[in-house]
């Protein structure tokens, strides 16, 4: 006989029941705003004042008060649910793999691939250059320990030079050369953006079979299927924070292209695909750039609560319906980096 678990109880003095009825959601509002109110006044009266006039408040206003309540709505259900502890515990791992991005992108892509010509890289010794590197670091080379060691010699370059040399010329062989990149492959931090070929998006092979002439995937890229599940496993932390730091953050700008659609800049009119598919964004409008940008800064459940606004029946859509609708920014970013990658 297993033992039951303890009963989980809410704060506030709302029970279960009341999440599930209109007088214990008013109720369970109520709390959140006095919760807002001790915690921001200037935010508090922000909320009332869209709440008053929601038909005046315009679209980056509405993103920039979603973003900033984001924080404390997620303080208010750690509270409520008394799970403060996870959440700390789940923001401290966001917290540390921050440097991978920040890294990947100011010194990674803008720096170090950008210094060597082909030729040169070709002919580097990464030997000697990984020795001193890891001579500098004392520890081994791992992504993690790569980028929080660039982000330290970076607070002074003149001091750091001999060593951000060797870590760019490691990242540059890491990231372009056949050795560095079949190292790291199962990494985020040594890549580069390439431009896609949306006439070849499957990788296939051709294949002779009594005369006739087969396509088919590698062998590397096929899948079993067990059952039901999806042959598709998911990411890790690490690759998700990694695909949402890559996010444009377009609501910044007005636009927000995944919920609302990508359109020509000219004629207003909805931009469409190389298959010729209308790029109109989200058809539920979900906040993905706001959701994106709240879930890289570690704000897991605020990033959720954004995405539950327009889509409160999330888990039953599931990640099919965002994967054909993300194809409009897909579409928008391609931000290929034309460095020729080194055998």
């Amino acid at each position: 006989m297993t033992q039951s678990a303890a009963p989980l109880n809410l704060s506030h003095g709302l029970a279960f029941a009341d999440l599930y009825g209109r007088d214990g959601l008013v109720k369970l509002d109520g709390a959140f705003v006095a919760h807002l109110q001790t915690a921001d006044v200037e935010l508090f009266n922000r909320l009332m004042a869209a709440r008053a006039t929601p038909g005046a408040v315009e679209d980056k206003d509405e993103s920039a008060l979603i973003i900033d309540l984001a924080p404390h709505l997620e303080d208010f259900l750690g509270g409520l649910f008394g799970i403060q502890d996870e959440l700390r515990a789940l923001a401290g791992k966001h917290d540390a793999l921050a440097p991978l991005y920040e890294v990947k992108r100011l010194f990674v892509q803008r720096r170090a691939v950008k210094r060597f010509k082909p030729d040169e890289l070709a002919a580097l010794d990464i030997a000697p250059i990984e020795a001193a590197l890891i001579a500098k670091l004392g520890v081994p080379i791992t992504e993690e320990t790569f980028a929080n060691a660039v982000l330290v010699w970076q607070k002074d370059e003149a001091a750091n030079k001999e060593a951000l040399d060797l870590a760019e010329a490691f990242a540059a062989w890491a990231t372009l050369h056949s050795v560095g990149q079949a190292r790291f492959a199962a990494g985020v931090l040594f890549k580069v953006p390439k431009k896609l070929d949306f006439q070849h998006l499957v990788p296939v092979e051709t294949e002779l079979r009594d005369g006739v002439t087969m396509i088919r995937l590698s062998p590397h890229h096929w899948r079993q299927r067990q059952g039901f599940a999806l042959t598709d496993s998911g990411m890790d932390l690490k690759a998700a924070l990694d695909q949402a730091n890559y996010c444009i953050f377009c609501h910044n700008q007005g636009k927000d292209s995944c919920s609302k659609g990508l359109k020509d800049r000219k004629t207003g009119a909805y931009q469409k695909s190389s298959f010729g598919v209308t790029l109109a964004g989200c058809p539920l409008e979900e906040k993905i750039s706001e959701m994106n940008s709240l879930k890289s800064a570690g704000h897991t459940l605020g990033a959720l609560a954004v995405v539950v606004i327009d889509n409160p029946m999330t888990a039953g859509t599931g990640h099919r319906i965002c994967n054909d609708c993300m194809k409009s920014c897909i579409y928008q970013k391609q931000e290929p980096v034309n460095i020729p990658q080194v055998e």
